[in-house]
């Protein structure tokens, strides 16, 4: 009988357990227990004492009623399953142990991570070659700048290096990035990784900070601005803080105007090109190799003035050429900053559009726009097609996104048009950041851009898309 009650003592112990841990086990199995191997589990209740064990062969359970036989049987079957290593026999005098939180687990397999990390040897790793390190340096992903340039003086000073600059030309292009300006704060931007999905608050300290300046074109990695009143042209790379005022212009214009900015060849160390051009046909180009605005000729008489400029849509270059959309008539015209033509392309726009802007895409012209019929309003893409001069129509948002618009007022704004667009879509009731991928035809959402430290989300006044690039100069 003694040994009868210190078992009932055990199965006890284990019922607290099972209630801590675990659920009971399903109904036992009609066949006989001597077949079973032994292994596990156990259950106490009020009119009757079970033992429940189970098969790792068969996965099975069988049942033991203790009330029934003696209690050297069944503690030489208790023996025998913790002899097997099947399960841990508790001292009376210990109590069960607590169930541990997810933080301290988390903290315990993060300690015993770290403490099996080899430590790196000195004396091997500083014979590791230097190239190599610039080499796998240039290949990190961009995000991880921001802590890289402050590790040590020598890896900051990585970005003057020419063989470093050399390792990043050999790395291909990722996804563009998105400098943006939030209605919150106008004198400070925000930049998007689509990568990570994940929103960065740079601050260059050389813009102006006594006026509203935007991001209005970029290339090569670099973003040109412009001040509100459109006097002042400032060229900066985000992720370097690199920065410059431009000489101020020749020909002074107070109307509004458009932007389109190009490299001289394949990198920013050849140079770049800035092309201001306004509705009454006037324009400059600013070269950063001479350093100087020049007015190369006058808008030839073909080309119909005013020029109807859709200010809502920005340029887009192509091999030299930068294109801006223009009405009355409806179309395209481009210069081209080798031979400094302007050439007119006339292409009416798709029924009942709007809000359209043009974009580019490994060297096709694309067009994003909202097209409203009564009152369902979706977001659809077109390509113009090189032979016939018309838009095709070649994607559109999925309808279930589209839903959201229906009997709304929805107004957009293109924040980034090189192959990867960033769309704004909002109305009274809604604020929406999506972004579409153009080769791969993919629709994502963005995440809200939060107020840094902070949880009030930020509402994107305006933007444009670059090529994020560390070597990048002005």
């Amino acid at each position: 009988m003694e040994g009868l009650a210190m078992l009932r003592q055990l199965i006890g112990q284990l019922q607290d357990l099972l209630i801590l841990y675990g659920s009971p086990p399903p109904p036992p199995p009609p066949f006989h227990l001597h077949h079973q191997p032994f292994l596990e589990l156990h259950r106490h209740d009020n009119h009757h004492s079970f033992f429940f064990l189970s098969s790792s062969f068969f996965n099975r359970w069988c049942v033991l009623d203790i009330n029934d036989g003696s209690a050297d049987e069944y503690c030489d079957l208790v023996m025998a399953a913790g002899k097997s290593g099947s399960f841990k026999l508790l001292e009376p005098s210990k109590p069960p142990p607590s169930k541990k939180s997810r933080k301290e687990q988390d903290r315990g397999k993060l300690l015993g991570t770290t403490g099996t990390t080899e430590v790196m040897e000195c004396e091997i790793w500083k014979e590791f070659p230097e190239d190599l390190i610039e080499a796998v340096i240039a290949r990190l992903p961009i995000a991880t700048f921001f802590r890289f340039r402050t590790v040590c003086r020598k890896w900051n000073s990585l970005l003057d290096s020419q063989s470093f600059s050399q390792h990043c030309a050999q790395v291909p292009q990722a996804n563009p990035w998105f400098y943006t300006i939030t209605h919150e704060n106008v004198n400070s931007g925000a930049m998007y990784d689509p990568s990570l999905k994940k929103w960065h608050h740079p601050t260059i300290s050389s813009l102006p900070t006594k006026m509203i300046v935007l991001p209005v074109a970029s290339a090569g990695g670099l973003v040109c601005f412009i001040d509100i009143g459109h006097r002042n042209f400032y060229v900066c790379n985000p992720l370097t803080q690199s920065f410059k005022e431009l000489p101020a212009r020749s020909v002074k214009v107070w109307s509004r105007i458009a932007v389109g900015m190009t490299l001289n060849g394949n990198a920013v160390s050849e140079g770049y090109k800035i092309l201001w051009v306004c509705c009454d046909g006037e324009y400059e180009v600013y070269d950063s190799v001479k350093n100087s605005w020049t007015r190369p000729g006058s808008m030839p008489s073909n080309i119909k003035l005013p020029l109807s400029l859709n200010f809502k849509s920005q340029a887009v270059s192509i091999d030299g050429t930068v294109y801006f959309m223009r009405s009355d008539p409806e179309g395209i015209v481009s210069y081209d900053m080798v031979t400094g033509v302007w050439t007119q392309f006339i292409i009416p726009a798709p029924r009942h559009l709007s809000d359209h802007t043009l974009a580019e895409c490994g060297g096709r012209i694309m067009l994003v726009g909202l097209l409203t019929k009564n009152a369902a309003t979706c977001v659809c893409i077109w390509e113009l097609q090189k032979m016939t001069l018309l838009w095709k129509e070649v994607d559109r948002m999925p309808n279930i996104w589209c839903l959201e618009f229906y009997g709304k007022h929805v107004r957009m704004t293109c924040l980034g048009n090189k192959g990867l667009l960033m769309l704004s879509l909002r109305s009274r009731q809604m604020n929406r950041l999506v972004t579409y991928n153009v080769k791969s035809r993919e629709w994502l959402k963005v995440p809200g851009c939060l107020v840094p430290r902070g949880r009030k989300r930020q509402w994107i006044a305006c933007g444009t898309a670059f090529h994020p690039c560390l070597t990048a100069t002005v």
